[in-house]
């Protein structure tokens, strides 16, 4: 059975092409965002001064504003903790399943 909203029969061909793109573009910007938020963590794991609004999870593990003790042996403990982060397994394809 397949769970994609796109394939729902009640819906026309347009409403099929508008959820198609929606699930694309939702995906292709939670993709980015991630990648954003790794690169972020690697290189500078550090809160802004002042609130910032619609962060991501890892934001709230980073090291608060002007917390200078040892940061670059903090900054080393978030690029070993990111580099021990499992990867995804590959999906598998429609005709595979």
């Amino acid at each position: 059975m397949d769970l994609i909203r796109a394939s729902l029969g009640y819906l026309n061909w347009f409403e099929h092409f508008h959820c198609t793109f929606c699930a694309y573009a939702n995906g292709l910007i939670a993709y980015i965002g991630e990648i954003t938020a790794r690169t972020e963590q690697y290189f500078c794991p550090i809160k802004h001064a002042r609130k910032a609004l619609g962060t991501h999870a890892r934001y709230a593990h980073f090291l608060d504003y002007g917390e200078a003790d040892d940061y670059h042996a903090k900054l080393e403990a978030f690029r070993a903790a990111l580099g021990r982060e499992e990867s995804p397994p590959p999906r598998q394809s429609r005709a595979s399943r």
